[in-house]
């Protein structure tokens, strides 16, 4: 019955089954092993009203830096979508932290923010501070110092980012984060997968699983320590994980016959929703993660899969029952569920906003599958992306932009988009293909 349930629904419901009939065999858990390829991001469409900014190279004293700081602050704001940062060769003076701007200078260049900074090393550690200025009121917004070991740098770089990000806009910046992602190379007879963990603009990529066999269903713990997953430990029946994700410690949370996929967090961090078949049909479960003790929250004769949390006692799911894949939300008590989307005869994978505002999905538009967005106070939707075959969408911690996984050049790689759609980023791999992206939660 497990394999016809496959065959039968694979072609019209391509998503619903990304869970089913995919068997992991974990052959290491490493965390220091190089990744498969560093991923670049290039801004492929900005916004109509970006902010014009000035990020000055920092002043370092004749010294070389090992990181770039400036830079990675420009391109974390550029990437954005939200700002235009002036070329070096247009900037009307050169400045290091604890200078005074000549204001009318910057003002007639279009500057509407300008950051200043520089870089001492003292010790082991890089000293490294900066100010933000607003031109045309002349006046300091802004500045911090920090003190940081060199592997720390694009770390403070990046946090630097959402300082300046947080006081223009107002809105928590998250270049500070990281991505998790599953990344795929080699042949087809010696395929080889890692779960990997990079930071939010793509660097420092880290192996925190391999395996000869695909790996499912990254989930981040709302604490950001751990990722649930799925894996397989003997080819005939798939597993739960909980990884930590410092020191690579796992446990096994369930395994059952048939599917044990689409493991999602609960904002308490206390419990995962699952989807089960060993009744014999997909349904939605919680399962207790200190006790592996489940409830099943589902009952019915369609396919439910692919549960998110709206809070901590509604779940949002994905399930047939209408007689094509829609969007159901239901109590994580039980009960009957709710039709949430009504646009067109396909809506999957849900994911919804940290903030509760609205739900990130896969629409089919066409014959085309696009990530879309469900407001949940006003209901309106709309699709976000533009490509033929969008999927895998997750929040960015601060609810402004989607990443998800899509096929451009005949490769499998990734794209965010802001949700209004006017913002796109396309992340350009080197001979990785990626997907099943999650952006992680705040470092609180």
């Amino acid at each position: 019955m497990y394999q016809q349930l496959i065959n039968k629904f694979r072609d019209n419901y391509r998503k619903l089954f990304r869970y089913v009939g995919l068997l992991c065999l974990v052959s290491g858990i490493n965390l220091s092993s190089p990744a498969f390829a560093v991923i670049e991001i290039e801004v492929t469409k900005g916004g109509f009203n970006a902010i014009p900014i000035a990020i000055a190279p920092f002043g370092w004293g004749g010294l070389e830096p090992p990181v770039d700081v400036a830079g990675v602050i420009n391109a974390d704001l550029l990437r954005s979508g939200l700002f235009t940062p002036l070329s070096n060769a247009d900037m009307p003076e050169s400045l290091v932290s604890g200078q005074r701007p000549n204001y009318p200078l910057w003002d007639r260049a279009g500057v509407d923010y300008l950051v200043i900074g520089s870089g001492s090393r003292s010790g082991p550690n890089f000293n490294i501070e900066f100010q933000l200025f607003d031109p045309i009121r002349e006046k300091l917004l802004t500045g911090f110092s920090y003190s940081v070991p060199a592997s720390s740098l694009r770390a403070v770089s990046h946090q630097i980012a959402d300082v300046v990000f947080e006081e223009i806009t107002g809105i928590r910046g998250a270049f500070n984060t990281e991505i998790a992602y599953v990344a795929e190379t080699g042949p087809v007879n010696d395929r080889k997968y890692q779960l990997q963990l990079a930071d939010a603009d793509g660097e420092n990529p880290q192996s925190m699983l391999t395996s000869p066999r695909p790996i499912l269903s990254p989930s981040w713990s709302p604490d950001g320590k751990q990722l649930a997953y799925v894996s397989f430990e003997d080819r005939e029946k798939s597993a739960i994980y909980i990884q930590n994700r410092a020191t690579g410690k796992r446990r096994k949370i369930i395994s059952r016959q048939g599917i044990n996929g689409a493991p999602s967090w609960s904002p308490d961090g206390t419990r995962l929703a699952i989807v089960l078949s060993f009744q014999g049909n997909p349904d939605i479960y919680i399962v207790d993660t200190a006790t592996s003790q489940t409830t099943q929250v589902t009952r019915n004769r369609a396919i439910d899969t692919e549960p998110d949390w709206l809070d901590n006692n509604t779940l949002v799911f994905t399930s047939n029952r209408s007689g094509g894949p829609q969007i159901y939300q239901v109590s994580a008590s039980g009960g009957r569920a709710q039709r949430l989307t009504f646009e067109g005869n396909y809506n999957a994978s849900p994911s919804v906003a940290p903030d509760g505002s609205g739900i990130a999905m896969v629409h089919r538009e066409g014959g085309d599958y696009r990530i879309a967005l469900l407001d949940i106070v006003t209901g309106d939707f709309r699709v976000l992306t533009s490509g033929s075959l969008d999927e895998s969408p997750s929040f960015a911690p601060n609810a402004q932009m989607v990443l998800f996984a899509t096929y451009r050049g005949g490769q499998q790689t990734l794209g965010a988009v802001s949700l209004d759609g006017e913002v796109e980023q396309s992340f350009v791999l080197g001979a990785s293909n990626v997907r099943e992206p999650t952006w992680s939660p705040f470092d609180n």
